[in-house]
């Protein structure tokens, strides 16, 4: 028997399949009986009612049948039980049920059987009260201070609070700005009602001042009332605890100090009867009852708590004293007197599971007997040790910590796109411009070797391409898992032929190890065979007009990119490179290798930035405008509502015209902001362009690998898509300078991370224009991208034309800025035009 398990003094279970809750577990000496023992009062949602007292033979025998001392059937739903001095002149306790449309108070009596079958128990309707309103819970005591008698408050599901003096009833209150019902219990030291509001507050409320209060069912105001005080009905106090409470305890410790102790969702409060905090405790786990009860040590207060993991806790103010395990996950749980046995445990289970414990063990007789004790060799366990540790490391390299080919095996996902366009274009703008736009159809496989439940596929495409359907869920289809499948769409999606340009403002060359492959055996859909005097020159023909320029050299292994926009050059260079990649695999060559040496662009890329930038101030500006105009709109509409309700005309003062005129304010701030939020799309498009031919040719300069470019990626696009609240800029700038303070970090000071918390959009962008150029220069002196902080091996350096030493010290900040143009070769300024379509490989997501 395990220390920390509940003994099983008694246990039952109610009923079949039936349902109960917090509200359905009482315990209390209901028959009034002159020994004083408790009687446990349990409803069921099925409307059963059962009184037991557990006698039971031996420690953990189950119910016998003269433990059940009533069972009736009330036909309705047991919402909450409750045992107190309900019925006028006499302080004899009775049994409170309340139902969904109905409030009984019964007597329960027992007759001393004079026959062997026992005693006779029975129940007696004192009276009822029937509700016009739904009930949710409720709760009693000696409102207003009166003596040897208990009044009912009940709170109903649309938060009006009844209260009953016994046999009558006296008012009824709303309560102010009420959602939902919460936990109702009532203080009689201060003479208040305790709930917690939708709002995730604990709100208080004195009952004189529900008495005083409007009446809930006339809903007027006589003019005794607006002539009294207190006629509007008014908070005590309250505290926002964060989250929605399970239910409401009040423990007095003497006459003179009383706690509210509130359990939450993740946190368990203990508040003063001013509503301040005496202390909390945040839980690791999610509760599903408690009960608070004085402690034998002054001025504490046990606590036991259920959770969801069928475990009971017991804690001393916030101190854990004890836990114990529980055969089920409780949802009421009560400490009584049964069987002249103090301190029993019972708690109740949703399903009917009853069951009376207690805390600690039996003596245990058993005892270990004696090992035969031997001298160690230690020469023996350290060979043992070793080969031990042989053998984990030969599985860890072989095999790894998870098997992930055989759960892969369980859901494969292939992709095949089709060859030719949809003969009906699916796009949703047909044109654009003078171009059409085509579709092109692909088909998603799943193959599945075990049954999954609710599969989900999910297709990305990055801006401005679009999808038809990007999510599918599969019902027919255990444990969640993320496979992903990519693939290329063809270049005819959004580029077609066109006629090559001889002059143009932005070029890259990228130079092979290989002669130079004819660009009709690339590209043999955008080039005709007889044209074989431009088999070296291709030209490119965007949809929306954009235009690039592919040049293959004849004597020398080198190929040159050339368009009018700086982002166009990406689309075109990443399929060259793949292309020329499949093409020499297919030829059975290996060492075919790509490189880029001439001036990194990263003048012309700064200019992307900085156009992005601009708008993304210029967004937050008229944003800001139009909530200042809109907060204008909104007191003139409140002006000209008053000047219409008021009984005696009056003029308006030019009200309708300010009126009119704010109105076409907000339109135009409406529409300027709409604009500028298409334009911020556009240039984000743009900038991730720009963004991976940077990445590209840096990958190609540096010879980096797959790994360390997924580093670069991560860096440099860490956002699928730009917000006012976490913009690309922040973002970036914050990944950038992690990697110059860890792994690209020249000493071990840098690595002393400083770095703010929270991101904020920057002043300008000149700190992320610093960072790339440091980048690029760490990455040029040997600098090794990678995960850990470990300092980077020393890699042979290569320059690229046209690069110079970058200074990275703070005395040489001043000469970075002065000599930024002997740096990198700068180009003309960018002109923004309609956005240049980029594509990249969609990925199919199945869990």
């Amino acid at each position: 028997m395990s220390l920390f398990k509940a003994r099983d003094w008694w246990s039952t279970i109610l009923g079949d399949k039936e349902e109960f809750d917090q509200g359905c577990l009482c315990l209390a000496n209901v028959d009034n009986s002159g020994n004083g023992q408790d009687k446990i009062i349990v409803g069921s949602f099925m409307g059963y009612l059962r009184i037991f007292s557990p006698h039971p033979a031996k420690t953990g025998d189950g119910a016998q049948a003269e433990d059940l001392l009533l069972e009736v059937d009330l036909r309705d739903p047991v919402l909450q039980v409750e045992v107190g001095k309900f019925v006028s002149g006499t302080e004899m306790l009775h049994l409170a049920v309340l139902h969904s449309r109905k409030l009984c108070v019964y007597s329960v009596s027992g007759t001393l059987g004079n026959v062997e079958h026992g005693n006779q128990y029975q129940m007696k309707l004192m009276y009822e009260h029937n509700l016009q309103r739904t009930a949710c819970n409720m709760t009693y005591g000696s409102f207003g201070g009166i003596k040897g008698r208990d009044l009912i408050c009940i709170q109903s599901m649309d938060g009006m609070l009844m209260v009953f003096e016994q046999e009558s009833y006296a008012f009824g209150r709303f309560l102010p700005g009420f959602l939902l019902p919460g936990p109702l219990a009532y203080s009689s030291r201060t003479d208040s009602f305790i709930t917690v509001s939708s709002c995730r507050q604990v709100e208080s409320y004195k009952y004189q001042v529900l008495a005083f209060a409007t009446d809930a069912d006339k809903r007027q105001e006589t003019e005794q009332q607006k002539l009294g005080s207190g006629k509007r009905l008014v908070v005590d106090w309250t505290l926002n605890i964060g989250e929605q409470a399970l239910d409401i305890c009040i423990v007095s410790f003497n006459q003179s100090a009383s706690s509210v102790f509130v359990l939450g969702e993740r946190n368990f409060f203990c508040l003063k009867d001013n509503g301040q905090i005496r202390f909390m405790k945040k839980l690791d786990w999610s509760p599903s009852c408690f009960l608070p009860y004085c402690s034998v040590s002054e001025g504490t207060i046990n606590t036991l708590i259920a959770n969801h993991n069928n475990m009971l806790h017991i804690y001393q103010d916030v101190t854990l004293k004890w836990a114990t395990q529980l055969p089920h996950i409780p949802v009421a749980v009560r400490v009584g007197c049964l069987h002249d046995l103090k301190g029993v445990i019972v708690t109740l289970s949703d399903d009917g599971h009853l069951q009376c414990s207690y805390l600690g063990t039996d003596p245990s007789l058993f005892q270990a007997p004696n090992v035969e004790s031997r001298e160690l060799n230690y020469d023996e366990l350290d060979v043992e040790m070793k080969e031990l540790q042989k053998i984990i490391k030969d599985v860890n390299k072989s095999q790894g910590v998870w098997p992930m080919t055989e759960r892969e095996d369980d859901l494969n996902v292939s992709v095949v796109v089709s060859p030719n366009f949809d003969s009906v274009s699916q796009a949703t703008d047909v044109e654009v411009g003078t171009d059409l736009v085509p579709s092109v159809t692909v088909k998603v496989t799943l193959q599945n070797r075990v049954i999954l439940q609710k599969a989900k596929l999910s297709v990305y495409v990055q801006p401005p391409l679009e999808l038809t359907c990007d999510q599918f869920t599969f019902e027919f289809m255990s444990i969640p898992r993320v496979i992903q499948c990519k693939f290329r769409l063809p270049l005819k999606l959004i580029c077609l032929p066109g006629q090559p340009s001889k002059t143009a403002s932005h070029k890259i060359t990228i130079d092979t190890n290989k002669s130079p492959v004819s660009l009709l055996s690339l590209f043999p859909g955008f080039a005709s065979q007889s044209d074989d005097d431009q088999v070296n020159v291709m030209g490119f023909h965007f949809l929306g007009g954009a235009r690039v320029t592919l040049l293959a050299s004849k004597t020398s292994q080198r190929y040159r990119i050339q368009s009018e926009q700086f982002e166009d050059l990406w689309l075109i260079t990443n399929e060259l490179i793949l292309r020329l990649q499949e093409y020499f695999e297919k030829q059975g060559v290996k060492d075919f290798a790509c490189s880029f040496s001439g001036s990194m662009p990263l003048q012309e890329y700064f200019e992307l930035i900085d156009h992005h930038f601009e708008l993304r101030i210029n967004g937050e500006k008229l944003e800001e405008l139009l909530s200042e105009r809109a907060v204008q709109f909104r007191a003139i509409q409140r002006r000209l509502l008053a000047r219409f309700k008021d009984k005696t005309p009056a003029p308006l003062q030019h009200l309708d015209t300010l009126l009119d005129g704010t109105y076409k304010q907000v339109i135009a701030l409406a529409d300027a902001v709409e604009e500028n939020q298409g334009n911020l799309f556009q240039s984000f498009t743009r900038l991730k362009s720009a963004t991976h031919l940077v990445i590209l040719l840096i990958g190609l300069w540096q010879k980096l690998s797959a790994d360390q470019v997924a580093i670069l990626e991560a860096a440099f696009l860490p956002l699928q898509e730009d917000t006012q609240e976490l913009g690309w800029e922040e973002t970036v700038d914050a990944a950038i300078s992690h990697l110059l303070k860890t792994c690209l970090s020249k000493s071990s000071k840098e690595q002393a991370l400083n770095l703010n918390s929270q991101l904020n959009i920057p002043k300008d962008t000149s700190q992320l224009k610093k960072h790339i150029t440091l980048l690029c220069d760490r990455l040029a002196k040997g600098g090794r991208l990678c995960l850990s902080t470990d300092a980077a091996a020393p890699q042979t350096m290569v320059m690229p034309g046209g690069c110079t030493t970058i200074p990275e010290s703070d005395l040489e900040e001043r000469s970075v800025e002065q000599d930024s143009t002997e740096l990198f070769t700068n180009h003309r300024h960018l002109t923004a035009e309609t956005p240049r379509p980029e594509v990249s490989p969609l990925q199919g997501v199945s869990e």
